[in-house]
């Protein structure tokens, strides 16, 4: 049996009790919260985590959505990510829908693993959102089968964030990194090391931020469209590790442990480059003395077919079960606002700094505000227009345990062991970690 599954016969058990412990209760409510027998009910209830970010936006969209509905109420119960998941894993693992709410917020990995899990428990959105205007990428996570699952949210769209001192310093212009290979890219970093002592960039053994982002920029993942592992016979992957350990070798990147040396070395100016998501720009700026200092450009690609200078790093997506006594009100609310407003996404990258791949947003003045802390430039407008060109990829339902087998090979491809043999040895782990 897979992991997966026996995790959920775990939290089965586990709800069971909890269900049976509780049951002289169950009619005293519903839906994380509603009262019970309120179908009729204006209010619906949504979890998400980041109250700050995540439940921010569903206030922007409570707020647009009362203009022409002014009785309707929103709810939202925030709790940490691993709990909202455990508790949803739990609840559905079991049968028992009281308590949950209409909306959640699922991460996009874990979208297919979700759907396939629990058949038939979230609403399809196929004939509710036209989704022809959201970037193709975005879609593609919510895609299984002939339906489409939940409303795009957030995106990671990535980019190449440089310090536009160091880059000059060490003889290079702003069109000498549109458009490079990762090859290119490690040779300007030994002569940013050699002319400045600044490190390229960052790397950390222990994250699969990196790898992530190479292998999506070539269409291509940890696991295929079928969950079975793709690290053998896969040229994407085999470049991807070729590069990772060539940057590695090369003394461009500084070796960090953890999220806060990462972002401590940016800040710290010790890096002349950090390649990441859209949503790091808040990082980046938390150096107000480095104002002026960046840009943005183009990641690197892969050397290989299909391999392009546009990737993805994150991002979310809003649900809505099935079973909801207010199903048809929480995806009207939801195609209405994040489904079809430009106005939200105006207000949510202006309140929230937060990015989302709803393209006719992307035209508007707002996506094309200069921040003076990258120079003036349009950097928005740069990171949406690179949205349109990531290539879509099906998530599946192992990518954690893919993404654990090579962490757990890792050490010996940076060691210098042989890449075809890791690259079967990383297989090996990864089937017998969801056999």
């Amino acid at each position: 049996m897979k992991k997966w599954l026996s995790m959920l016969l775990l939290v089965s058990m586990t709800a069971s009790l909890l269900a049976a412990c509780g049951s002289s209760n169950s009619g005293s409510a519903d839906k994380g919260g509603n009262e019970a027998g309120s179908g009729g009910t204006k209010k619906v209830v949504a979890w998400a985590w980041d109250p700050s970010f995540n439940g921010a936006a569903l206030k922007i969209a409570e707020d647009l959505y009362k203009k022409d509905h002014p009785d309707f109420q929103l709810e939202v119960i925030d709790m940490a990510k691993t709990d909202l998941e455990q508790k949803l894993n739990t609840n559905l693992a079991a049968g028992v829908k009281d308590g949950l709410p209409d909306i959640i917020l699922v991460n996009d990995p874990n979208i297919q693993k979700y759907v396939t899990a629990y058949p038939g428990t979230f609403a399809d959105f196929k004939e509710k959102v036209d989704f022809t205007q959201f970037s193709p990428y975005k879609v593609d996570a919510l895609r299984i089968e002939d339906k489409i699952y939940g409303v795009p949210f957030d995106i990671g769209v990535t980019g190449m964030f440089y310090r536009v001192d160091y880059l000059e310093e060490a003889g290079y212009k702003a069109e000498d990194l549109e458009n490079i290979t990762w090859d290119e890219y490690i040779e300007i970093g030994k002569v940013v090391k050699e002319k400045t002592g600044k490190y390229m960039a960052t790397i950390n053994p222990n994250d699969e931020a990196l790898t992530s982002i190479l292998l999506q920029s070539a269409g291509s993942w940890y696991i295929t469209p079928d969950n079975k592992g793709n690290f053998v016979d896969n040229p994407a992957m085999t470049e991807t590790l070729r590069v990772y350990k060539a940057i590695a070798d090369s003394g461009i990147a500084k070796p960090v442990t953890g999220w806060s040396e990462f972002v401590g070395s940016f800040n710290a100016g010790d890096v002349a480059t950090v390649v990441s998501g859209v949503w790091q720009i808040a990082s980046i700026m938390d150096a107000q003395d480095q104002s002026g200092k960046w840009r943005v450009a183009p990641i690197p690609r892969l050397n290989v077919e299909g391999g392009v200078n546009a990737s993805n790093e994150g991002g979310s997506s809003w649900f809505v079960l099935e079973e909801s006594a207010n199903k048809d009100l929480a995806i009207d609310f939801l195609a209405s606002t994040m489904g079809s407003s430009t106005e939200f996404y105006e207000r949510f990258l202006t309140e929230n700094g937060g990015v989302g791949s709803f393209i006719p947003a992307f035209s508007s003045e707002v996506y094309n505000q200069k921040p003076e802390f990258f120079g003036g430039q349009a950097i928005y407008s740069d990171f949406t227009r690179w949205s349109t060109e990531v290539p879509g990829i099906s998530l599946g339902m192992y990518t954690q345990e893919a993404k654990d087998a090579l962490k757990n090979e890792l050490p010996n491809i940076l060691n210098g062991a042989d890449l075809t043999q890791s690259l079967a040895n990383i297989q090996k782990h990864f089937e017998q970690q969801v056999q």
